[in-house]
């Protein structure tokens, strides 16, 4: 009975999967400016007309040096991806955060097409790394994944203990 449970989760987390690949094809599609509706179903021809799209603009408008901050690890190894994917080379300079991305491009594609389709596609993704997230949290460790208690502050200072070696924890309270 539990591998069949176990069997029934899996199927449910291909398809789910698969429903992400295919809301960002879509995406990407959007972007493409299809020509007919047809074209818009082909997400090869659609990542093609990007290409030609971004060497028209190339040769009309010459490609500058941007810089692209991203909040997080996740974030960055999305846009690496989608700048590889239209052939340009992602690179950053010694003493550059990590998640900092440099890219040779022509402004107004990185300002039309890139940036906001990397928008969409993280918003997406960062979704669906959240469902995975809460559901496996739920899962594994505690059911209740609603947020902390607030309790009113009474003006007293308290002292806030540390925890030794654990990341972004203090002996000081920060208000938010």
């Amino acid at each position: 009975m539990t591998a069949d449970r176990d069997g029934a989760r899996a199927r449910g987390l291909e398809d789910e999967e698969r429903r992400l690949v295919e809301k960002l094809r879509k995406i990407e599609a959007l972007f493409a400016r299809p020509g007919s509706d047809g074209e818009r179903l082909a997400a090869e021809s659609a990542r093609e007309r990007i290409r030609q799209r971004l060497a028209r603009l190339e040769r009309a408008e010459p490609p500058v040096e941007i810089r692209f901050s991203l909040p997080d690890d996740w974030s960055r190894a999305l846009f690496l991806a989608l700048l590889r994917r239209y052939g340009l080379r992602p690179y950053r300079y010694a003493g550059q955060r990590r998640t900092t991305v440099m890219a040779r491009v022509a402004r107004s594609f990185a300002d039309e097409v890139l940036w906001p389709e990397f928008q969409q596609l993280h918003a997406t993704l960062r979704a669906h790394l959240q469902a995975v997230t809460e559901r496996v949290i739920a899962q594994a460790i505690h059911g209740d994944h609603g947020e902390a208690e607030e309790r009113p502050d009474l003006g007293r200072e308290r002292a806030a203990r540390s925890c030794p070696g654990a990341p972004g924890l203090s002996g000081s309270r920060s208000k938010s």
